[in-house]
């Protein structure tokens, strides 16, 4: 398995970068300087409310959120660090949807800011499907530090990953 997995779309230099620090052992140490306070949102029901004010502020006439909540069964790797889904139901002669988002429960340890980026992304599934341009503005609009968040969250899942080994 590739040591810099979560790592592997990014340029040469910044893999590079990264797994020096892991060999020196200095990657928990900068990631704990850069964000030193954990959340305290363990629940679902604080997760959803706090996924629910982030959607009032910037998606208002996204449709409701149905569910929020952490996920044990969620595979960081293999999946995803969190997942969007969404159904449409006909009622009658309208059609009624709910979305759902799931987060990886791995993410209950971590800093607020990397949890802020895991549900900017899903909500940002609202209104755009695909991982494109228009997805990464909306992403961006929401949380500005957004790609160095989602950067620093993956070097935190590899710092997880060598710290548990």
């Amino acid at each position: 398995m590739n040591p810099l997995q979560y790592l592997t779309g990014y340029p040469t230099q910044i893999q590079q970068q990264a797994q020096t620090l892991v060999e020196r052992g200095q990657l928990g140490d900068y990631l704990q300087q850069r964000y030193p306070d954990k959340h305290d949102i363990q629940g679902d029901k604080a997760l959803f409310q706090y996924a629910n004010s982030l959607k009032q502020q910037f998606l208002r006439k996204a449709p409701p959120l149905g569910k929020v909540h952490y996920d044990a069964k969620l595979k960081t790797l293999s999946q995803a660090l969190g997942m969007h889904t969404r159904q449409t139901r006909v009622h009658g002669s309208k059609l009624r949807s709910h979305n759902s988002v799931r987060i990886a429960s791995q993410f209950k340890a971590a800093p607020e800011a990397f949890l802020r980026m895991i549900v900017v992304h899903e909500l940002a599934h609202f209104k755009e499907t695909e991982h494109n341009k228009a997805f990464y503005q909306l992403c961006s609009h929401m949380a500005p530090d957004y790609h160095q968040l989602e950067l620093d969250t993956r070097l935190w899942l590899l710092w997880q990953d060598t710290a548990n080994s």
